[in-house]
């Protein structure tokens, strides 16, 4: 059994620790990393998913960044411990955020990915939507919340100020 929860101040290194077991020893150098520097995250969006003895198995985090003059979420990162892979924790945690940024009012939601993997959750390539660079353009995706959110937004994307 797993159980979810707002990630709390005390939980910031157990997740950092998951992240850095996921993803590469590189990863903060990553071009979403940028758009994330000094900015705080969304906290009601991150969250964490621990097993029944209290280990940490999933989180997922999201920042506020702009296009133009409009917010936008920046989704990520999303892990899952390697153990607990393929139990759905990341689509777990996934749905569980997207319902609650729609409920709190936000239009759309940005990630860089893999679409094979997203695109399940409903998130499709993003045309004229740039991140800074080096960014696969066809890795950016987006959701909309609201429907035509992402209709006529185009342009780099930059941190929340």
């Amino acid at each position: 059994m797993y159980t979810t929860a707002v990630e709390q101040a005390d939980d910031w290194w157990e997740v950092e620790a998951l992240y850095d077991k996921a993803f590469a020893p590189g990863r903060t150098a990553l071009s979403s990393y940028r758009l994330r520097d000094g900015v705080e995250p969304v906290a009601p969006l991150c969250r964490v998913a621990r097993d029944g003895t209290g280990a940490l198995v999933a989180a997922i985090r999201y920042w506020p960044v702009r296009i133009g003059a409009e917010p936008v979420l920046l989704l990520g990162p999303i892990a899952v411990h390697p153990v607990t892979q393929g139990a759905g924790l990341g689509g777990l945690l996934m749905r569980e955020t997207l319902g609650i940024a729609a409920d709190l009012g936000h239009a759309r939601v940005l990630l860089v990915g893999d679409p094979p993997y997203y695109e399940r959750f409903g998130f499709a390539q993003l045309s004229g939507v740039d991140m800074p660079p080096p960014t696969n353009p066809a890795r950016i995706l987006g959701l909309e919340l609201v429907p035509g959110a992402w209709a006529d937004l185009r342009g780099e994307v930059e941190r929340a100020a």
